[in-house]
């Protein structure tokens, strides 16, 4: 056995069996039998799967054969005078990912990659998301800040049957978050089956900028899957190599027809596991943001990396390119995206030579120290050397500090990696292993790379909302086998 497969089955240890019993039950469900007590104690997905020992992968598809759809926008089925409600269904639907094979997911909408929806700044947004699902489910707004009892908690559920809303204050700036779901256990096997999508706040100040926008505005959802010649979903936390089928909005290295003009790209990596390293095969990315916002100038990029969970926002120039021309997105394990030039065309946008400025950082007043790792002794994934424990207060934060936080990955012997998110707030990252971050990882971060062996301090301002958040790796095997813990933001006593 590898030590990659040694490790994840190891990790599966920390769940019990709850962790296994999810594919278990769906395989169950798509052979017909009855299952019912397994899903009631431990989950079923409630879509389509199969337990990768039952069924052979599909063939990889021609890249460039499928076109990339963009995700729709949500409309709101109520718009206020300050707020705006919009209605989302969690349901199971069928889906064509590869050519000719229907695929059962689990979605918003019943969508492999969720509607994306649009919101301004200074506006609210109420979520009324209903669960037609016959296990528990539930929102995260990662990158959110929102207060804790709608932050989608890993331990809040929407029961089977009922109705949760959500408020979102939108009180940043403009930039690129998503939602996924956030249920312990059941996370990585939920956003696997897609329940996952785009969520933008947008303001004027970004508006004022001239970036490109409305249909040259696109957000990509990049991941990976394993899917079966019979078109399932393959879900195997224990091979999570495994995962040929690379996916940009739900299709298979797909092509999109470009004009010669400027295009504006938010890059999200929804994988479970791999990293992304992208680059153009011709022509050169201008970076312009980051988790949570644009930078403070563009920057030309020769490539950009997203671990899981990461986003990033590029400008992709196509001007110059003859009619005909194909420009290769790729990653290191090949091509993710061929944008084929059909032609020139007028373009009144502009990346200007300061987008958005960085605020000066506020003197920390407590640092922390966070250690990742995985427990051979005890098969588990941990943070600071324990397995998520709801009932636990991992940290106590005052209401409107600042601190540093120091997270390492001792997992140097096993060349694990992991990243690093922290719920409610954005951070900025002060250095990586003593050496200050290169302009593009420098703005507003709320998810970050810790390689093997390496340290990174981050520094953060926890003001506004009180109550638990968590905090942990955002490879979901990780976190939903352990890698997550638990902080408090407090209110100052006298």
């Amino acid at each position: 056995m590898d030590r990659r497969r040694m490790l994840t089955l190891g990790g599966l240890a920390v769940g019990g069996v709850a962790a296994v019993s999810s594919a278990v039950s769906v395989s169950a469900a798509l052979k017909g039998e009855d299952r019912t007590a397994e899903r009631h104690a431990h989950g079923d997905s409630g879509g389509g799967g199969t337990d990768a020992r039952t069924v052979a992968a599909a063939p990889l598809v021609e890249p460039f054969s499928v076109a990339m759809p963009v995700p729709p926008v949500l409309r709101p089925t109520y718009v206020g005078s300050t707020s705006d409600l919009y209605q989302l269904p969690v349901r199971t639907g069928t889906v064509e990912i590869l050519p000719g094979l229907a695929t059962p997911v689990v979605g918003y909408n019943g969508q492999f990659v969720g509607p994306t929806i649009r919101a301004r700044k200074g506006r609210a947004v109420a979520l009324q998301v209903t669960n037609q699902l016959t296990n528990p489910t539930n929102v995260h707004l990662h990158g959110g800040f929102t207060p804790a009892v709608h932050d989608g908690h890993p331990m809040d559920f929407i029961a089977p049957g009922a109705t949760r809303s959500y408020a979102y204050p939108n009180l940043q700036h403009a930039t690129t978050l998503w939602y996924h779901d956030h249920s312990h256990h059941a996370e990585a096997e939920h956003i696997y089956r897609g329940l996952h999508g785009f969520y933008l706040i947008e303001d004027d100040a970004e508006r004022a900028l001239g970036l490109p926008s409305g249909q040259y505005d696109i957000p990509i959802l990049l991941r990976d899957a394993l899917i079966g010649a019979d078109g399932s979903l393959v879900f195997d936390p224990t091979n999570a190599d495994n995962r040929p089928h690379i996916l940009a909005n739900g299709k298979p290295q797909p092509y999109l027809r470009v004009t010669g003009r400027r295009y504006r790209f938010r890059l999200l990596n929804a994988s479970l596991h791999r990293i992304f390293r992208l680059r153009l095969d011709r022509g050169q990315l201008i970076q312009i943001g980051t988790d949570g916002g644009l930078l403070p100038a563009p920057l030309a990029v020769s490539e950009v990396r997203l671990t899981p969970g990461e986003r990033v926002e590029v400008v992709v120039d196509f001007a110059g390119q003859p009619a005909g021309t194909r420009v290769v997105l790729e990653d290191t394990s090949g091509p993710v995206i061929g944008f084929d030039v059909t032609g020139p065309a007028t373009d009144d946008s502009r990346v200007p030579d300061r987008l958005i400025p960085l605020p000066a950082l506020p003197a920390a007043t407590v640092t922390r120290d966070i250690a990742l790792s995985f427990d051979p002794s005890k098969l588990a994934f941990t943070v600071n050397g324990k397995t998520y424990d709801a009932t636990r207060v991992d940290a106590q934060v005052v209401n409107g500090t600042t601190e540093i936080w120091r997270v390492t990955n001792r997992d140097t012997a096993f060349g694990i990696h992991h990243n690093f998110h922290l719920h409610l707030v954005q951070f900025r990252l002060l250095d990586r292993d003593g050496v200050p971050p290169a302009p593009g990882e420098a703005g507003w971060k709320d998810t970050v790379h810790v390689p093997p062996g390496s340290t990174v301090r981050v520094q953060a301002t926890f003001s506004g909302f009180t109550g638990k958040y968590a905090f942990h790796c955002h490879f979901p095997e990780h976190s939903s086998l352990g890698m997550m813990a638990q902080f408090e933001v407090v209110n100052k006593t006298a």
